[in-house]
């Protein structure tokens, strides 16, 4: 008696009223309204059917090679501009850059047929075309982000554009190493034919973001449910809950898919390994690595779930640049968007590779 006792004296004791008061403060925040994001001044210089390309004038011009961000297609890209003190695009322009983002929109049932060759050619391609026209520059930088990386890279190496420097954020180029990222039995399916993607891709036409939201959960699983007992511990740190709700609202917030482009991903990508291989071809040219010969950097976080090391480093040996830079950052795959450790880093490495404005 005496041993439970001593216990139950080193119990904390617990103040019901104030966590009650927690608790309807958590439940509250659950329930706020959408928070605000896109707020970096920008105006429309290009659409085309869901894609819209916006320019980012820079707060006070010092280059003349502006930067072309090419995001993913899987989710929206107001994650790199989420809200002021917490936006990449804002602290680029901020240090003098002129930013294009080439946002790719929502699709709707009419667009399942999209491949990966129309969004390079008739949409990337395109874009770059109006920002060099519209920036008049005689040079791009071109930065990819994630599957973004991927689409900048097939579109570097097959670019009759000036491309000096190309910035890969966390691009899975070698997608068997991707792969293994996936629940154990959905990526033995995949690579042993078990799973009918071409089945699927056909009933289902356009991939709905429900399927995205399950299989970015079941990567992240625990950590998605963790983030709710965060928002419990600090529900009364108002700055805290801002980055929250941003955050949580962008991590629901998925986009269709392309059939087409789901079934390039699986079959090509992955089953066949193409893209690494060479054997990759877009409107009859063939997408080799080795075309490509701009400066490049590509950053990778050290603690992605989503994308690894393995996935990105094969580029390296791949292109023929002369100039090549590898950096991981401490992050986790989002976190290279949510601090200014990677635009500080990137406004470092572009500044000699960049043409200044003479005064």
């Amino acid at each position: 008696m005496a041993l439970i006792s001593q216990l139950m004296n080193n119990i904390p004791s617990m103040d019901f009223t104030k966590e009650q008061k927690r608790l309807n403060r958590f439940i509250n925040r659950l329930n706020d309204p959408k928070p605000k994001v896109n707020q970096t001044p920008r105006q429309v210089v290009w659409k085309k059917n869901k894609a819209t390309l916006w320019h980012y004038p820079a707060v006070e011009k010092k280059y003349e090679t502006p930067i072309f961000l090419v995001y993913s297609l899987v989710s929206k890209a107001y994650i790199l501009d989420l809200a002021p003190g917490i936006s990449v695009i804002e602290q680029l322009v901020g240090r003098g850059y002129d930013v294009y983002l080439l946002d790719w929109g929502v699709l709707g049932y009419e667009d399942k047929g999209i491949t990966f060759e129309d969004y390079i050619v008739d949409y990337l391609q395109k874009a770059v075309r109006r920002a060099l026209r519209h920036s008049n520059a005689d040079e791009i930088t071109l930065w990819g982000a994630c599957l973004g990386g991927v689409m900048a890279s097939m579109y570097a190496a097959i670019a009759e554009e000036p491309i000096k420097n190309l910035i890969l954020t966390t691009p899975p180029i070698d997608f068997r190493a991707v792969i293994q990222m996936l629940p154990e039995k959905w990526a033995e399916g995949i690579l042993n034919n078990e799973i009918n993607i071409d089945r699927f891709v056909d009933v289902n036409g356009l991939i709905q973001p429900r399927y995205m939201y399950t299989l970015s959960r079941s990567i992240s699983a625990p950590i998605n449910l963790s983030s709710y007992t965060t928002l419990l511990n600090h529900c009364y740190n108002d700055k805290f809950v801002d980055k929250w709700s941003r955050m949580d609202m962008w991590t629901k917030d998925h986009v269709p898919l392309s059939g087409e482009v789901v079934r390039q991903i699986i079959n090509d990508f992955i089953v066949e390994n193409k893209f690494i291989e060479g054997k990759l071809t877009v409107r009859g040219k063939r997408v080799d690595l080795k075309n490509i010969h701009a400066n490049i950097l590509v950053m990778t976080a050290a603690n992605d779930t989503v994308v690894p090391e393995e996935a990105s480093l094969p580029i390296m040996d791949a292109v023929s640049s002369n100039d090549k830079t590898y950096e991981t950052f401490m992050f986790g795959h989002i976190g290279m968007f949510l601090s200014d450790k990677c635009p500080a880093y990137i406004d470092k490495w572009l500044e000699s590779r960049s043409k200044q404005v003479q005064n």
